[in-house]
């Protein structure tokens, strides 16, 4: 990973999730978003889990050696449509409707993030934790983190496209994590900003002709992440 500070990076991901998501009303909340099934309230608790997940990672210290960082731990999460991913986009969906309110999960979301934020800035970022059956270094599991809320902030946008992009410093952590994933030799291309690369990487938009024209045989290798 690079020398970015990862818990600066993790708050403005979800300093921008929050710009997003705090003054939409229920009936915004119900729009579409990238992630099939999903309006924004489940995509909301969807990423919330992700906050309490950091919140006993953070507690949770391990021994060490990692056993992944912050790229590899991706791999496991192959693209594609699996049995488990399904499950959990329904399981998601349901648990979001469980709410009296879509609004319900902003204020739970409200309440987690920064707690997650703060807990990630008094971290010693060369410790190691456990997560997800892993052991990461402290830095490495806060820029997984920062790369999913960033990719799922593009993922909101959908149908709120008045709404402000990721921030500059998360949206380069999960840049360089799909830098990671892809070959030393590959070479995205010249025309793709950052948020088109990261839509792209993800499956989020089809690569075009040109586009793999461009990519030879490293268009194979897309979606790097789904």
């Amino acid at each position: 990973m690079t020398s970015i500070p990862q818990h600066e990076a993790l708050a403005e991901a979800y300093q921008g999730i929050t710009a997003v998501v705090g003054d939409l009303d229920d009936h915004d909340l119900q729009r579409p978003t990238r992630c099939r099934g999903w309006l924004v309230a489940d995509l909301l608790f969807h990423v919330l889990c992700d906050a309490q997940r950091a919140l006993v990672a953070l507690a949770s210290p391990a021994a060490g050696p990692p056993d992944v960082d912050d790229v590899t731990y991706w791999r496991a999460f192959t693209p594609g449509g699996d049995d488990d991913g399904a499950r959990h986009a329904w399981w998601a969906r349901r648990s979001a409707a469980a709410f009296d309110r879509p609004s319900g999960v902003v204020r739970l979301w409200s309440d987690t993030a920064p707690a997650a934020v703060r807990a990630a800035t008094v971290a010693d970022p060369s410790g190691h934790v456990t997560t997800q059956g892993h052991v990461l270094r402290v830095s490495d599991l806060l820029a997984t983190l920062s790369t999913e809320a960033v990719i799922h902030h593009l993922d909101l946008l959908l149908d709120l496209p008045d709404a402000p992009p990721p921030g500059p410093l998360a949206t380069r952590v999960a840049v360089t994590t799909m830098d990671g994933l892809l070959s030393d030799e590959a070479v995205r291309p010249a025309g793709w900003d950052d948020h088109e690369y990261l839509l792209k990487a993800t499956g989020r938009l089809p690569l075009s002709d040109r586009d793999r024209l461009e990519l030879g045989e490293v268009a194979g290798w897309f979606p790097l992440l789904g």
